[in-house]
């Protein structure tokens, strides 16, 4: 398997970890984000959506983040990471497209407000903050629900849908997401924080001096 990607980005920070997670071997095709790689012919070609990551594995070409770490998990044979069981799975999945459809975009305003931002060197917009903060609190609520008495969100283990779900909030530190008034989500990003694949997935080592120094 060939995987391009740029370890900064969200959805690649996530396959990342998540294939790690899962054991999954790659190839790297390391591309430029703000370089723009993304919107090259060569890799339109690949993806022509232009969006990081894609998988290729022989004939099959793979976009979008979380088909991807499904794929992995199956040829794999992790049944750790992604547990045979038909409810399981099933709750899986649906923590998978709540991630994409939903969470993503809620945590998303925060991280190019807070992040992106001010390494374009422009102001953070607390207007457009204080407008989509009703829809971050109201899908934060229903995480911090869900993990009501569990360390997980599907297993007694970590699995693809912690993964998934944790890699919108990945800078949640420099994000600024509010998450004073979410125990359950403080100590779940915590212990996802603990694992080795997402250690090893850390986006900080990637990101350019100059533009670090944009965030402190």
């Amino acid at each position: 398997m060939k995987l391009y990607y740029d370890p900064i980005t969200v959805n690649c920070r996530k396959v990342v970890a998540g294939l790690d997670l899962i054991g999954a071997g790659y190839e790297d095709e390391l591309l430029s984000y703000f370089g723009g790689d993304h919107k090259k012919p060569e890799f339109r070609a690949v993806n022509p959506n232009a969006e990081l990551p894609a998988l290729v594995d022989g004939d099959l070409v793979l976009w979008e983040s979380n088909a991807i770490l499904v794929y992995g998990a199956e040829k794999t044979g992790n049944r750790t990471a992604y547990p045979a069981d038909a409810k399981t799975r099933a709750d899986i999945t649906r923590w998978l497209l709540w991630e994409s459809s939903k969470w993503f975009a809620g945590c998303y305003v925060y991280l190019v407000q807070n992040v992106v931002n001010p390494i374009l060197d422009s102001t953070p917009d607390q207007a457009v903050l204080d407008e989509h903060g009703p829809a971050f609190h109201g899908m934060a609520s229903i995480l911090e629900a869900a993990l009501e008495g569990r360390e997980w969100l599907c297993a007694d283990n970590p699995t693809i849908a912690d993964i998934a779900v944790a890699a919108p909030m990945h800078l949640h530190a420099v994000q600024k997401l509010p998450l004073d008034d979410y125990p359950n989500i403080r100590g779940w990003i915590a212990r996802v924080e603990g694992l080795p694949c997402w250690q090893n997935s850390d986006p900080v080592p990637h990101i350019p001096a100059e533009l670090l120094a944009k965030l402190a």
